[in-house]
């Protein structure tokens, strides 16, 4: 059914152009207002019975005005606020500030930003077609960190916009350094050639927890999965990420296979202990995954189970305990327990670079309670002492003394 055409003047340039622009509710009924295309000018209906009888209305307020001949706002304000015809911006006098968007340029530009949002998106994608063409890790952060420094107004296509950013992050050199290495995979991508900003890694000693605080955490957990997890990185010392991709054909028996190890990682095998895997096995098997989850939502979880046992136990220690903290525990341990085997502790750990395993060495002092101590006065018993792992530590009047750090895993 076709509109009912407006047969109304406007008053004001004598247009038929006019809009429907609302009613006006008087004491003599409802009036209708219009809005010429043509001169943008405001008016009631000049025909309707309700306006005659306004109008001629003696009784009528004196701040009453006749409609048709007044403005309800001026040109101006009109301007501002409505949306003209690019004839009308032709018509506008010389001089006059062009105060309106057309209805073209408007359209135009809310399709610039709904092709825009699409754009961004499109630019993700390819950008994550990219990565997993050049073997880059699936779960890997460089996406998360492009939508960000787009949040933040950075230019991808202008590399001194994506300089000016980063360096107005409140961030650390380590992550401004990751956010340098995600864009330029990007320039890689677009061929953009680029000065990259010199950002260091910064040398930090790790906080290391002590073990019964770690064992506190597992206990706090309500949830089986959260446990298993952190009882999972308790005896492989993996980074949490290497353990959110592990698979159940990973498992078997009590070897636990790492085969998506992360970048510095080498991968390995760990024996588990049969209470880890009784927990591994209680977990559901709807995911060819373990734990079929992401590492945000693992850490807000985290988190909260952490600070829930710091208040309660009274230990603010713990709330600075990661998932790293227990990788971090178990190479302090592994450097004491070999008696600082550098060798022992970079295959234990799996790290492809020596460097990253010498941070762990003369990090942690143990106290005297800390050791197992015992003592030798026959070649025998030497023998039998250094199979167990003992550490020759000290010798008085013919005694020899042996101790090594009490065992760490559960």
């Amino acid at each position: 059914m076709s509109a009912k055409p407006i047969d109304v003047v406007c008053p004001s340039c004598g247009s038929r152009k006019v809009w429907r622009d609302g009613i006006r509710y008087t004491s003599f009924g409802n009036v209708q207002r219009y809005l010429c295309r043509n001169c943008a000018y405001r008016f009631s209906d000049p025909n309707s019975k309700q306006a005659h009888k306004l109008f001629n209305n003696s009784r009528m307020p004196e701040h009453v005005e006749t409609i048709p001949t007044k403005p309800l706002k001026s040109k101006a304000a009109l301007l501002t606020y409505c949306r003209m015809s690019n004839d009308l911006q032709r018509r506008a006098p010389t001089g006059q500030p062009r105060l309106v968007k057309s209805l073209a340029e408007v359209a135009r530009q809310e399709k610039a930003q709904r092709e825009g949002t699409q754009d961004i998106k499109g630019v993700i994608t390819k950008y994550l077609a990219f990565l997993e063409r050049e073997g880059y890790a699936k779960d890997i952060k460089y996406p998360s960190i492009l939508r960000s420094l787009l949040k933040k107004g950075a230019n991808l296509y202008d590399p001194e916009s994506v300089k000016q950013t980063i360096a107005k992050q409140p961030w650390k050199d380590g992550y401004k350094l990751l956010a340098v290495y995600a864009y330029d995979a990007f320039a890689q991508m677009e061929k953009i050639t680029w000065k990259k900003p010199e950002y260091k890694q910064g040398d930090t000693i790790p906080f290391v927890p002590e073990e019964k605080e770690l064992d506190q955490l597992i206990a706090a957990c309500v949830s089986h999965r959260m446990a298993t997890f952190l009882q999972t990185l308790k005896e492989t010392f993996a980074d949490p990420t290497e353990i959110l991709r592990l698979k159940w054909i990973d498992l078997h028996g009590n070897i636990l296979t790492i085969n998506a190890p992360v970048k510095g990682h080498l991968p390995g095998q760990v024996t588990i202990s049969n209470k880890l895997v009784a927990m591994l096995n209680a977990l559901p098997k709807k995911s060819e995954k373990i734990f079929p989850t992401t590492y945000q939502s693992m850490e807000q979880t985290f988190k909260y189970v952490r600070n829930k046992a710091s208040a309660k136990l009274q230990n603010p220690r713990l709330r600075a305990i990661t998932f790293r903290s227990f990788r971090h525990w178990g190479g302090t341990m592994l450097a004491h327990y070999t008696n600082g085997n550098v060798l022992t502790i970079k295959k234990a750990l799996r790290h492809r670079a020596i460097q990253s395993t010498m941070k762990y060495i003369g990090m942690l002092q143990f106290k005297d309670d800390d050791f197992e101590v015992a003592t030798a006065a026959t070649v025998e018993e030497i023998k039998q002492l250094a199979q167990a792992g003992f550490q020759k530590f000290d010798e008085l009047n013919g005694i020899h003394v042996f101790r090594k750090p009490k065992k760490f895993v559960a």
